[in-house]
């Protein structure tokens, strides 16, 4: 969806004070393109809803773990919550405090924990009893004694995508209620681990508060026999609007919601989507138009490689051209070029008429859009380009053949 940072002036699609065809035509495409003043506005947002809490914000590095955009959370004061050893290590090279880091993930390796326990990251949340056995002998090898959380599964299916629910017992993450209160009658066997604190974390794109606050609920009764244990992870989950019918509540009914249960909790919160998806957009050039079985295919140089959320998961993501329509609009299948059927940016795309050279701007992909993005069919992954008031920069430059190579020749990059 349009924006206050992505909105149509003077005819042009710009971002803040740049107008998106300038950058596309010095830059090229496929692109990124990041709104530094959207991402203030997101994360003061959520800043402002949870500070009846207390909360301690730790962005979701999964969503977007482009540098700039790390140093540029970093420096608005978030921590980070990472999912591998390789998001740890980007955290720290744009300048995060190691104390700041929470590292979660279902399928840590020894070689991964042991790296985050060099680094003194500040949590570990732990999903089984072998990882907190592993995490132990790790520590006491190190005479280190980190902060650990548990990570409680409340058997809650949240409404969302199936691939992006996490809080029911048919999904891979976390422990029962049964274990993790097992587990805080046990920290005695683990003496090289501070079991301070439970995570619980039941999706992305949440609708329902109230699934959010029935999983609080069931950790606070985990926790209620044992006093120490008093820091409450919720994870992130915050939706965004992909579409003006999506349903969103905003941070603020979330906070709202969860204060009356928590006062006297130290609260930390993981968001990641909520804060870079409607900060970026990805520009992409009409290479050819058809018409085909009565539908109009547009053929772009931006595919599933460089956005993969409608192939994975069905994902809806507006697309609106650079320059404001002023005349008849009508729907558009927007392709790839990749050779799959499932290379489908939109498959009902409201677009005007259009020829080679064109260019469009596929809304809300600030996301999960680099990051998961691909060489599949050896394509080169585009550059990112970061815009600060009315200037930009190029943030990361875009992929050459040569890059594709250097690994298998033995070069170092």
């Amino acid at each position: 969806m349009l924006n206050d940072s992505f909105r149509y002036g003077d005819g042009a699609l710009r971002c803040d004070g740049v107008p998106l065809s300038a950058i596309a035509a010095a830059a090229g495409s496929p692109l990124y393109v990041y709104s530094a003043a959207r991402v203030h506005h997101n994360v003061e947002r959520l800043r402002r809803a949870f500070a009846p809490l207390g909360a301690s914000i730790h962005y979701s590095l999964k969503a977007n773990p482009s540098l700039a955009l790390v140093r540029l959370l970093r420096e608005m004061g978030l921590g980070m919550d990472a999912v591998s050893a390789g998001e740890i290590a980007r955290a720290l090279a744009a300048g995060v405090d190691p104390a700041r880091i929470v590292f979660a993930g279902v399928g840590k390796t020894a070689t991964e924990i042991a790296y985050a326990l060099d680094a003194r990251i500040g949590w570990f949340n732990v999903e089984s009893r072998d990882e907190l056995r592993l995490l132990d002998r790790l520590a006491g090898e190190r005479a280190a004694r980190p902060q650990v959380a548990l990570r409680l599964n409340p058997g809650i299916r949240a409404q969302t995508h199936e691939h992006i629910a996490t809080g029911h017992l048919g999904a891979k993450f976390g422990l029962p209620a049964a274990d993790v209160s097992a587990l805080l009658d046990e920290r005695s066997a683990y003496p090289h681990l501070h079991v301070a604190g439970l995570h619980v974390h039941i999706g992305s794109q949440l609708g329902d508060v109230a699934e959010t606050v029935e999983a609080v609920r069931v950790a606070q009764a985990v926790a209620a026999p044992h006093p120490d244990v008093r820091t409450l992870n919720i994870g992130g989950g915050f939706p965004v609007r992909y579409t003006a019918s999506d349903p969103a509540p905003a941070p603020d009914d979330f906070a709202r919601a969860l204060a009356p249960l928590l006062t006297g909790w130290r609260v930390l919160i993981e968001p990641g989507r909520a804060l870079v998806a409607d900060a970026g957009v990805l520009l992409v050039t009409v290479l050819y138009v058809k018409e085909q079985d009565g539908r109009r295919f547009v053929i772009t140089d931006g595919s599933m490689t460089d956005l993969l959320r409608p192939a994975l998961y069905g994902a809806v993501h507006e697309i609106v051209p650079l320059h404001e329509p002023a005349g008849e609009t009508a729907l558009a299948v927007v392709t790839g070029p990749v050779c799959e059927s499932a290379d489908v940016l939109s498959r009902a795309a409201l677009l005007p008429p259009l020829g080679a050279g064109d260019r469009l701007a596929v809304l809300t992909a600030g996301a999960y859009g680099m990051a998961m993005a691909s060489n599949y069919n050896l394509r080169t992954r585009p550059a990112e380009v970061l815009v600060e008031g009315d200037t930009w920069r190029v943030i990361r430059r875009r992929e050459t053949w040569d890059d594709l190579l250097c690994l298998e020749r033995g070069e170092d990059s």
